[in-house]
């Protein structure tokens, strides 16, 4: 178990950021076991196809039987979004000596896969080319699978981000990590992050909490050493909307002919608070058509409206639950 010892002070700083490197990097495990997360099958299926030119042993071989992957190919955000190619120049950067340590940390108490033995087992020039070679790999395997998608991905991590943020100023600490996962537990001041197999206590000591929600991830990640500060990769909700066939069914024929198919699908996706522009990537419309179905039902008493930071929040109204039956 990992637990984070977090003060006023650092709840007072908890921050979030995106990674668009962590969710290529964790994606790597839904190519090693599609039964890992159901949700993700379609991407996996259109990936697989596309990977021919890349040297997939070398790929996969970062990813450990127990499903754990090298920490130095995750390092923490540095800015709220940062590229790619700055997350990628920072893993450039990394000594080899801590290559190797995470290299054989991963893959422990076993060998080492045959593509990363010699170079691991090396000199340090060699860990440094292995190093190299990996940070190319990975930018071609972002390119071809994950850079495709990734204005969808940042939408849904957003999205995930204004619930967390209302939840943190509705209830408190307590009520963020509620529904975050089964395996966060929040206690007088401490998060414990279960079924880890490091086991240590960090005192975030003023340093805060940063907070990386990860369409990939199938369970919270903190860094594995001790050393670093308190930050957590988690997964993100409304996965499953990314490769829904029809992302809004509606429930009752009866609001169609009354209110018509699109603002019928918007009431009933209304159920939690959402913004304009993850209401558009969810009915694959643009931000202005919603916009104008908003108005009206927002006229119509059908649903409320609250700013959260630059956003501006919908979401049903009572009555608006009444006629959907809700």
């Amino acid at each position: 178990m990992i637990s984070f010892e977090l003060g006023v002070e650092d709840l007072a700083d908890t921050r979030f950021a995106l990674s668009p490197l962590g969710e290529t990097v964790l994606s790597l495990r839904v190519l090693h076991d599609p039964g890992l997360c159901a949700v993700h099958l379609p991407w996996r299926r259109a990936v697989l196809g596309a990977l021919g030119g890349l040297d997939t042993g070398l790929l996969m071989s970062l990813v450990a039987v127990r499903l754990t992957l090298p920490d130095f190919l995750t390092p923490r955000p540095t800015a709220f979004a940062p590229s790619f190619a700055e997350e990628l120049a920072t893993v450039r950067r990394t000594p080899p000596a801590m290559v190797r340590r995470d290299l054989l940390a991963t893959h422990a108490p076993g060998r080492l896969p045959e593509p990363l033995r010699a170079a691991a087992e090396g000199d340090d020039a060699a860990v440094a080319g292995l190093r190299d070679t990996i940070c190319t790999l990975l930018q071609r395997y972002w390119e071809t699978a994950v850079e495709p998608l990734w204005p969808q991905l940042r939408l849904v991590a957003e999205a995930d981000m204004t619930y967390r943020a209302r939840r943190l100023a509705m209830g408190g600490a307590r009520l963020l990590f509620a529904d975050m996962h089964p395996i966060l537990r929040w206690h007088d001041g401490v998060l414990h992050i279960d079924k880890m197999l490091a086991t240590h206590r960090v005192r975030a000591a003023g340093r805060g909490l940063l907070l990386i929600p990860c369409v990939f991830a199938h369970k919270p990640a903190p860094p594995a050493g001790p050393e670093e500060p308190p930050s957590l990769m988690y997964p993100s909700r409304g996965a499953a909307t990314l490769w829904a066939a029809d992302p809004a069914p509606a429930r009752s024929d009866a609001l169609v002919p009354l209110l018509g198919a699109p603002r019928a699908r918007l009431l009933i996706l209304l159920a939690e608070p959402l913004a304009t522009v993850e209401l558009a990537r969810r009915l694959r419309v643009t931000p202005s058509a919603v916009s104008q179905h908003l108005r009206v039902l927002y006229a119509a008493g059908l649903v409320t409206r609250a700013r959260q930071g630059r956003q501006v929040l919908y979401r049903r109204s009572p009555l608006g639950d009444d006629l959907t039956g809700a």
